[in-house]
């Protein structure tokens, strides 16, 4: 039986990862949320080039979601839009929906309900959902044990319109434990999709470890993946660590948390 999923998000990335969604044959794109009323009503699959229906849009501002999710429910809700979001989730969980988050920064407030939810449902969040990056993540955290006295960068690349401090090199430091304002350098340029590096110095020689996303359909496969991850999980918080068997597969406590919402 195939994944029916419910995406957030059909800008930039979303509209790609809606499309790698609707060429997986093991998943269904049941409905799209937008901000905007533009498209409501028509399927995201003839936008994108396919003669099939699949994944009506839906409108933030004309759904009422206090019933929206009893007649549109939907396995997984993968988010890529706007960290507000969260706001609508709450009903979902109420009709078995799992979430995948990847959403770079979340505010505080919104931290604390996405953790509330996550005692009713599997939430797997993921500021870079893209299977790459989290290998870059775990072999980063290694070799700063086999050299614990190295000096440590870390560069983001992305569009020039990107305006916001990576979410992902922000976790890429505290993984590392570094201070973000101190070892995070950002540069905005031409129309980069996503590039981070790790740098590591030492006085005879330097160590990089780099991951780039050349397209966006590189989070839609990761999305997917850890939508069919999430799928045999428990009520908890998830990352892409865990779902990449490269940690613990155990929800985290409450104690825990706090570091995995960041």
């Amino acid at each position: 039986m195939k994944i029916s999923i419910g995406l957030f998000g059909f800008g930039r990335t979303g509209s790609v990862v809606a499309n790698e969604i609707i060429k997986d044959a093991d998943c269904e794109l049941k409905w799209v949320m937008r901000k905007s009323g533009e498209n409501a009503g028509e399927y995201a699959s003839h936008l994108l080039g396919h003669v099939h229906d699949e994944g009506r849009f839906f409108s933030y501002e004309q759904v009422d979601f206090d019933h929206f999710y009893e007649e549109n429910k939907v396995d997984v809700i993968i988010d890529f839009s706007s960290s507000c979001a969260v706001n609508e989730y709450k009903n979902a969980v109420k009709y078995g929906s799992r979430i995948v988050s990847a959403i770079s920064n979340y505010q505080p407030e919104e931290i604390e309900q996405l953790k509330a939810l996550s005692s009713e449902t599997a939430i797997l969040y993921s500021p870079n959902i893209t299977l790459g990056i989290n290998f870059l993540m775990e072999a980063s955290k290694l070799l700063q044990q086999i050299v614990p006295n190295a000096d440590i960068e870390i560069i983001e690349e992305h569009f020039r319109h990107k305006k916001d401090i990576s979410g992902t090199a922000v976790r890429i430091a505290e993984a590392l434990g570094l201070d973000q304002e101190q070892h995070v350098n950002s540069i905005r340029v031409g129309g980069i999709v996503g590039k981070h590096e790790v740098v590591f110095g030492l006085p005879n020689q330097t160590i990089r470890i780099v991951h780039e996303s050349i397209d966006r359909g590189a989070f839609g496969q990761g999305a997917i993946y850890a939508a069919k991850w999430i799928m045999s999980q428990e009520a908890g918080v998830y990352n892409m660590e865990q779902a990449l068997k490269l940690i613990k597969s155990e929800p985290y406590h409450e104690e825990e948390r706090e570091s995995v919402l960041v």
